[in-house]
């Protein structure tokens, strides 16, 4: 009779403890999978548009990112240029190839080459560089370069966005560059070289896969970088209006 009680306490207490094992095997499973790097892909174009400017200048632009990896280390594929669309050439053709891991909360460091094709002779650079969100809700890419001849520059891309409703958003964006030596042959000075200012209003279609936008663009070149663009002809200082898409993947 005894060893009967005893079998039935056992199994109740067996029953009375899979709850706490469970819940315990769900806790251990819940903190490997939060310990084990999420792997990540995508696409995204910030700019894909066309540019019509004052003096009736047409250009095919854009801005890409594509990447691959986890929330610890990713590869990025960065990609941007210029079609000028009358000519049927490009006047700008960027690709960057870089390595990114977070250093803080907010900010990634990042590292790798450029491939340049700008109006002149091919450039290839090595690139380090910092990215991430600043106080305010300030989108900051930062870079510095060191071209295969020794020349270096540096890259400041800023933006913010201001959210209208939960669908339009302003987007204000600034894109500075600075050359710390001379490099004659692609018409870049030592000093500021050009700044591109653009303001976009955008209206998120499908949940910021899809946004279309109309907008304003200005460039301008300074210093010797906007004297050697007037002695080739050239103009140093252009208004485009816009109109294009933000697409992610």
């Amino acid at each position: 009779m005894s060893r009967g009680i005893s079998l039935i306490a056992l199994v109740v207490l067996g029953w009375g403890l899979m709850p706490a094992v469970t819940s315990a095997q769900e806790r251990m499973e819940d903190t490997t999978a939060r310990k084990m790097p999420l792997k990540v892909w995508g696409a995204q174009f910030e700019e894909f548009e066309y540019r019509y400017s004052d003096d009736d200048e047409e250009l095919g632009v854009w801005n890409g990112d594509i990447f691959y990896g986890t929330d610890e280390l990713k590869v990025r594929w960065l990609t941007k240029g210029e079609y000028a669309i009358d000519e049927q050439a490009y006047e700008q053709l960027e690709n960057q190839l870089v390595g990114q891991m977070p250093v803080s909360d907010f900010f990634d460091a990042k590292a790798g080459v450029r491939f340049d094709t700008p109006e002149g002779p091919d450039r290839t650079y090595a690139v380090v560089g910092i990215t991430g969100l600043a106080p305010q809700w300030l989108e900051i890419d930062a870079n510095l370069y060191v071209s295969e001849k020794g020349d270096s520059s540096a890259e400041l891309d800023a933006e913010y966005e201001l959210l209208l409703t939960n669908r339009l958003i302003l987007a204000a964006a600034l894109d500075a560059t600075v050359a710390f030596s001379e490099d004659r042959e692609i018409g870049v000075g030592r000093g500021l070289v050009s700044t591109e200012t653009g303001l976009r209003l955008s209206y998120d279609v499908i949940d910021r896969s899809f946004s279309p936008y109309i907008g304003v663009v200005h460039e301008r070149k300074y210093g010797d970088s906007e004297d050697f663009a007037r002695a080739e002809g050239g103009d140093a200082e252009s208004w485009f209006a816009v109109l294009g898409a933000r697409l992610s993947f």
